[in-house]
């Protein structure tokens, strides 16, 4: 079981950004209209083989398998999932760059939740604030980028979370140990589970109020129904005197990953 949230330890926190600070069904619905609306007007015949699902899906189990590097990169896995699309179509597969940035750009277009404006202020007033995700949301591009001292992906790193080694990464970003990390997120497996293996503090959004399903040995820290709660949590801690009005750019922190390595 895990122990009661030591506030006294947390220097850094992290946080996951789809399904935590805006929901990702929405935004990745709208990035795949615009992507179909621009196939459209550019190239009917790839938009013909994009409108089949099945002939889309099996274009990415192929990419999955013949390029085992973009495991983990979405963008990637996207990007040449579309170049083969444009060939098996017969355009130019040259298009796949433009086809991808405005895919790319539509899933910036993301709508907080409502507690995220004020949970962002709240947070990166009192800790430096890492971005850690295993999807590819641009903090900057999404308009949030101002709260973050750096910005870790998997697509980066070359592994995702779960793995103990991206939570590291976050910890390494910033120059602290994992324990004085606080990594707060929306999965139960993915963030919590997997911030507690790599020996940070966890905190579980849990805004559907769905059971905790790993067992009393492996808890949470804390877990909150959504980022109020969250900061109330976190409210005896003082804002640093010193603490600027924004943090400084955030950075994407490579971290050298053996490939053999890889689960």
């Amino acid at each position: 079981m895990s122990a009661a949230l030591d506030l006294s330890r947390i220097r850094v926190v992290s946080l996951d950004l789809d399904d935590t600070l805006w929901p990702v069904a929405p935004t990745i619905a709208g990035a795949e209209a615009a992507l179909r609306d621009w196939l459209a007007a550019h190239a009917p015949a790839t938009a013909a083989l994009h409108a089949r699902p099945a002939a889309v899906q099996a274009l990415r189990a192929q990419v999955e398998h013949d390029r085992p590097d973009l495991r983990h990169d979405l963008g990637g896995l996207r990007r040449e999932t579309l170049r083969r699309a444009f060939l098996a179509a017969g355009d130019d597969p040259a298009l796949a760059e433009p086809a991808f940035e405005v895919f790319f750009a539509a899933r910036q277009r993301v709508q907080l939740y409502d507690d995220a404006h004020a949970a962002l202020e709240f947070l990166s007033a009192r800790f430096a604030v890492v971005a850690l995700s295993n999807g590819n949301a641009d903090v900057h591009r999404t308009g949030v980028g101002r709260h973050f001292r750096a910005a870790i992906a998997a697509g980066a790193v070359g592994v995702a979370k779960p793995d103990v080694r991206i939570f590291h990464a976050a910890a390494q970003a910033l120059d602290v140990p994992p324990a004085a990390v606080l990594h707060v997120g929306d999965d139960a497996t993915l963030d919590a589970l997997g911030a507690l293996r790599a020996g940070m503090q966890a905190a579980w959004l849990n805004r559907s109020g769905a059971p905790w399903p790993h067992g009393a040995e492996h808890m949470p820290h804390a877990t909150v129904p959504d980022l109020t709660a969250l900061c109330r949590l976190l409210a005896p801690v003082s804002a640093p005197v010193s603490a600027p009005v924004s943090a400084p750019v955030p950075v994407p922190v490579p971290v050298p990953v053996r490939r053999d390595a890889l689960p």
